[in-house]
């Protein structure tokens, strides 16, 4: 039987959490843009949808807001039926709470899904190429596809994230264990905050590192720790004086050989 090159095989619910997570999640369209091709896509309202998106980004270099979303809908999409069905799947994916589940698998299945299609692409074309072109030109085929729908995730970007900016935030503060500390960072360190500890040589800034992971520790979380200079024993035993009171007989402890200490 010969096996399908389109999204068919995963169903319509797929599909559309797949357009609506190229809507809204800049870094994964961003990434699986490099792969995709839009008849991958079964619904022709989808394909529309999607192709829009990537026009816009092309435009405009920033990928389209969901207002915006709905007037390239009106005024950009195909035919009326198409226009009618894309218009139809823009209000359900907004009152759908359920579109934002099984995201991990869709991003993972769906990227492997493309680069599959772009290396099999590679390999068709390194055929034609075995008898006139050199092995340095098929390798650089066939390395080129492997490379398309890596992380292209390289942190925040100040002009495309904008709207992050404006959405409400949870710290979600970590007690540093001192009252007085935590009453200058406002009950700790909280989501995405970098607490910076400056100290002379030998007043205890390695001590205070591993109190600081402790606290982390008995709140429930993971803990990667970083040393350049002390033995991962050594941090460990900190940690095992610092934590006895703990039981660590879910999940324990992994030491990290090249000097990170993890708890979790």
């Amino acid at each position: 039987m010969t096996e399908r090159t389109d999204f068919s095989r995963f169903g319509k619910t797929f599909q559309d959490k797949l357009t609506y997570l190229i809507l809204t999640e800049r870094v994964f369209a961003d990434q699986i843009g490099e792969v995709l091709d839009f008849n991958f896509l079964e619904f022709k309202y989808l394909q529309s949808i999607i192709r829009s998106i990537y026009d816009y980004k092309e435009k405009y270099d920033v990928y389209p807001s969901l207002k915006i979303m709905a007037t390239l809908i009106k005024n950009d999409i195909g035919d009326d039926v198409v226009k009618e069905q894309a218009r139809e799947y823009l209000l359900s994916v907004l009152n759908d709470h359920s579109i934002i589940e099984d995201c991990d698998y869709v991003k993972e299945t769906s990227l492997d899904f493309c680069k599959k299609q772009k290396l099999k692409e590679a390999m068709m074309q390194s055929v034609k190429l075995l008898n006139s072109s050199s092995f340095d030109e098929i390798s650089t085929v066939i390395n080129d596809a492997l490379k398309l729908g890596t992380d292209v995730n390289f942190g925040y970007d100040y002009k495309q994230d904008f709207e992050e900016r404006f959405k409400i935030k949870q710290r979600n503060p970590i007690t540093t264990g001192w009252k007085q500390i935590d009453g200058i960072c406002k009950e700790g360190l909280g989501n995405g905050e970098l607490g910076v500890v400056i100290a002379p040589t030998g007043a205890g800034k390695s001590m205070v590192l591993v109190h600081l992971g402790a606290q982390a520790v008995k709140a429930g979380l993971n803990v990667i720790h970083y040393t350049l200079e002390l033995c991962h024993t050594t941090i460990g035993q900190r940690y095992d004086r610092t934590t006895e009171s703990l039981n660590f007989g879910v999940g324990g402890t992994t030491v990290n050989p090249y000097g990170g200490y993890r708890y979790g």
